[in-house]
């Protein structure tokens, strides 16, 4: 089991996961994750899904590969937080649209503005919204709402 705070990254089946992982190619971030989901406490997990965020049992995903940052107890605390302040988050295929359409560099305005917007979330947008309203930024260089199912996993080394 992982420890509250931590983010589990996995690979999902459908047409969903294919298109996930086809877009993470394109953009050059190529990855077999493509769903992302942050640990709460008490076995639990949320997860931003088409329908909005929700909480789930860590149980659910038995062959995840999960992060084990150096954290301290607070942060910890505030990471979990922030996640449950998450449930309910609508979800946006848009945003993948809009995350691959920065980092190919296409100049649509307000682009930046939309995929930082935390009204509407996917998976990986929503664990690193989470470590950033606790104070802990994993990609400095970047917003937390331009963030990927594959760049998590690579922030773990999960390969």
């Amino acid at each position: 089991m992982a420890t509250p705070g931590d983010f589990g990254v996995v690979r999902i089946g459908g047409m969903g996961g294919r298109l996930i992982s086809l877009g993470q190619r394109l953009i050059g971030c190529p990855s077999r994750f493509s769903h992302a989901f942050l640990v709460l406490d008490n076995g639990q997990i949320i997860q931003g899904e088409p329908g909005g965020a929700k909480i789930y049992s860590e149980s659910d995903w038995p062959g995840a590969v999960y992060s084990k940052l150096p954290l301290t107890d607070s942060q910890r605390a505030a990471i979990v937080a922030a996640g449950r302040a998450l449930v309910g988050t609508p979800y946006s295929w848009l945003d993948y649209v809009a995350i691959g359409a920065q980092r190919l560099g296409l100049p649509f305005k307000g682009l930046r503005r939309y995929v930082s917007d935390s009204g509407h979330m996917i998976c990986s947008q929503l664990v690193a919204d989470a470590y950033a309203s606790a104070g802990v930024e994993l990609f400095p260089d970047r917003a937390p709402g331009n963030v990927t199912p594959g760049d998590l996993a690579r922030l773990i080394n999960a390969r």
